[in-house]
């Protein structure tokens, strides 16, 4: 998708279907506000409330206007992680640049081998949904022998580059933790939308631990959940 055609979508509430299957009647739609080529260029602005893309979804993931901490939805309850690591929940009127959200209803489900890496996940979910393009929502779920994750601290006008942000971060060891990672998988047919490949945030079980997922290795339980998002509904 290039940056024309994604300019035109930002313009209004629009609604991308990747296939023709998807309906009205269909809740598997992406709410989203944003996109990751916006936060790109860089800004970081708040665009809309948090709320406008929660109400009525279960799994998602984002950040906060200046890149406030990271956005992670877990079972329909939204929370902010900011550089300390101890998530907080939210009341959801905070402002977004970027969150994509949906109301998760897996449709296929299988264990991840011990000894899995996150970036070794991307075939696996392929290969449950069937296909390598569109966007999936994805929640890895289970005990996670080695698990890093970040945040990273409020940003202030003249924006840095997302490079030099990136720099500034946090980062916590969460190894031996029981957690949800939740996040999306990215087709190259919606390249702008969300990040590239496979994008996770997430949360330990105690609710004490998250962020942004740089690394993961999965443990004897940990269980893969896929769901494809029939349509995009991107707001601003």
């Amino acid at each position: 998708m290039n940056r024309q055609l994604l300019a035109a979508v930002m313009t209004a509430s629009a609604v991308i279907f990747p296939s023709a299957s998807a309906s009205a009647a269909d809740d598997s739609t992406l709410h989203q506000v944003g996109t990751y080529d916006y936060l790109l260029q860089p800004d970081f602005t708040g665009l809309l409330e948090t709320d406008r893309v929660t109400e009525n979804t279960t799994l998602g993931l984002g950040t906060f206007a200046n890149l406030d901490g990271e956005f992670v939805l877990v079972g329909g309850v939204a929370y902010r992680v900011p550089t300390t690591g101890i998530p907080e929940r939210i009341t959801g009127k905070e402002l977004t640049p970027f969150v994509q959200a949906i109301n998760f209803t897996p449709t296929k489900s299988g264990p991840v081998p011990p000894g899995t890496q996150c970036n070794q996940l991307i075939p696996a979910i392929n290969e449950l949904i069937g296909t390598d393009q569109g966007i999936v929502a994805v929640r890895v779920r289970g005990t996670f022998t080695q698990l890093q994750a970040r945040s990273v601290p409020k940003q202030e006008k003249p924006w840095p580059s997302f490079a030099t942000v990136l720099s500034q971060q946090t980062q916590f060891n969460l190894d031996g933790s029981k957690a949800a990672l939740v996040g999306f998988r990215q087709g190259t047919n919606f390249l702008g939308i969300g990040q590239p490949g496979l994008h996770l945030h997430g949360i330990t079980r105690g609710k004490n631990a998250g962020g942004h997922i740089l690394s993961c290795t999965a443990g004897s339980d940990v269980q893969l959940s896929v769901q494809r998002a029939s349509s995009v509904d991107i707001k601003n």
